[in-house]
């Protein structure tokens, strides 16, 4: 079992800047995975950012790219993710996640992963 604690997240306009955190309790194989999904209200959950914890791969969905950037943070259990440039259309729930390699890399699917943190909203005014 792995448990997650994310932190971070609040309100900002639009071009700001904000930073999530998440602590996983352990590594091991079923938490090679880190990262987060979003969901805003009436919407299903999206994947944003995940890394590969032991090789810091990275993967982003297109709607992040050159604005997010998700990295190992201080001690080997910690993920970070910077949000710059935000906007409106960003502002959802966000979800720390964890779960296993599938076919030898990391998908932003979030029915892949069984771990959750408790989740941190965002919000970005215009």
């Amino acid at each position: 079992q792995v448990q997650l604690v994310d932190s971070g997240g609040g309100s900002v306009e639009a071009g700001g800047s904000l930073r999530l955190a998440c602590t996983a309790s352990t590594y091991n194989y079923d938490s090679a995975c880190m990262g987060w999904f979003r969901q805003a209200p009436g919407k299903g959950r999206e994947g944003v950012a995940l890394i590969e914890r032991s090789r810091g791969a990275v993967y982003y969905a297109e709607s992040v790219k050159g604005r997010f950037s998700i990295y190992r943070g201080d001690g080997a259990n910690m993920v970070v993710l910077q949000m710059n440039s935000l906007q409106p259309e960003d502002s959802a729930m966000y979800y720390c996640a964890a779960g296993r390699r599938i076919e030898g890399r990391c998908r932003l699917l979030h029915n892949l992963y069984n771990f959750w943190g408790q989740g941190t909203q965002v919000t970005v005014s215009s």
